[in-house]
Order: structure tokens, then C-alpha cells, then sequence
């Protein structure tokens, strides 16, 4: 197989990602309706593959703040994952969690972190669930970790970490909720073997 690039990616592929994106966000609608108790619509408005230098201007201002939340991922892919919200979409998410007036925008503390945390982890695993079940590979992630900063700089750290492995991110941009529609960000940087296992796993020749 030849070394992987924006270039040399085809349709295919980009039809079996906007499929784990719309599978990742159905199973995802079932877990975070269960912690709301309410019903929950989900949707993949759009899925892109591009180099991890330019995700930050293509979710906000590099200097607006928003939350992170960020995993490794191990076994049989390695690389990173991030989930990220601006701050209106996290404080709605918060208040809704926690039981506290939808107009709060008080700062965050622990208990809403966590709660935020655990948000994103059930995402991100629905994600990575997708992608396994259509590939047969074992992908586990990390302990999540959460900051609240930046995009710029939140966005900076796993473009650093990754970019000695290959600069290629999958963006998949999700809208969920009810009367009110959160924005969301699922971001996946395996690295280059990764892409190779995933391409390979699927039956698709580059």
C-alpha cells in the first residue's frame, strides 16, 4: 500500500467515513438521551479529511474559547481523538445535566467538568465503536482528559503530538439535542499505519 495522503483519498472511502459518522452519531443520540431523559436528535451535517494545521480555523477563531476533550486511542490503531463545544453548547449541555437554569454561564466547576467529561467520552466511544465495528479492529480509548481554553491552543497539542506520525484529521461535525441544537466537533488522528489499517480493513486499495 503507498503512503497515505489528502490526495489519494477516493470516494469510497469518503462514503465509508460519512457512514461511521451517521453510525457514531445514532449511537451516541441513544446514550445522551438516556442521561437527559428526553429525546434526542442527532445529526452528521458534515464529515472532512484535512490537515490537522488547519482544524482550528475551521471550527471558530483560533482565540475563541471552547472545551476539549481529549483521548488517545491504542490497540490495534493508535493515534488521538477530540471532542469539542463552544461555550453556549457546553453551557446548555451543563445546565440541562445538572438541573440548573438554562441562562447560567457561570464558570464551570468540577461537577460540571466531569459531567462534561463523561459526555465526551460517551461520544467519542460512539464514534470509535462505529469505526470498529465496520473495520473488525479492537480500538480502545483513553481516560478522557478536559481543558477549557483557546481553540487555538487546545487544538495545537494533538497537531504537535501527531504530526511527526502524519498531519491527517477527520472532522466530523455534529448537531444534537432538541428544541435546542448543540454543536459538537469529533475530531480522529490515527497515525499514517493507522490509515493504512483502516483502508486495508475495509477492502479499499490506495
Amino acid at each position: 500500500m503507498g503512503e497515505f495522503s489528502l490526495d489519494n483519498v477516493n470516494e469510497m472511502y469518503m462514503d465509508v467515513l460519512r457512514e461511521i459518522g451517521n453510525i457514531g452519531a445514532g449511537n451516541a443520540t441513544t446514550s445522551l438521551a438516556s442521561m437527559v431523559n428526553a429525546k434526542i436528535d442527532m445529526n452528521v451535517p458534515k464529515v472532512e479529511l484535512m490537515e490537522a494545521s488547519q482544524l482550528s480555523s475551521a471550527i471558530c477563531p483560533e482565540d475563541e474559547i471552547i472545551v476539549g476533550i481529549f483521548l488517545e486511542v491504542t490497540h490495534d490503531i493508535t493515534g488521538s481523538m477530540m471532542f469539542l463545544m463552544k461555550m453556549d453548547s457546553a453551557h446548555y449541555l451543563v445546565n440541562r445535566l445538572m438541573g440548573k437554569s438554562e441562562d447560567n454561564q457561570d464558570p464551570f466547576d468540577e461537577m460540571d467538568l466531569s459531567a462534561m467529561k463523561e459526555i465526551g467520552n460517551i461520544i467519542a466511544a460512539s464514534y470509535l465503536t462505529a469505526l470498529s465495528g465496520m473495520t473488525n479492529l479492537t480500538i480502545s480509548p483513553s481516560v478522557p482528559y478536559i481543558a477549557v481554553d483557546m481553540a487555538g491552543a487546545i487544538l495545537s497539542v494533538p497537531a504537535i503530538q501527531f504530526g511527526q506520525f502524519g498531519n491527517n484529521a477527520l472532522l466530523i461535525e455534529t448537531e444534537f439535542g432538541d428544541d435546542y441544537m448543540i454543536e459538537g466537533y469529533f475530531i480522529l488522528m490515527p497515525e499514517e499505519d493507522s490509515y493504512a489499517k483502516i483502508l486495508s480493513s475495509l477492502g479499499i486499495q490506495m
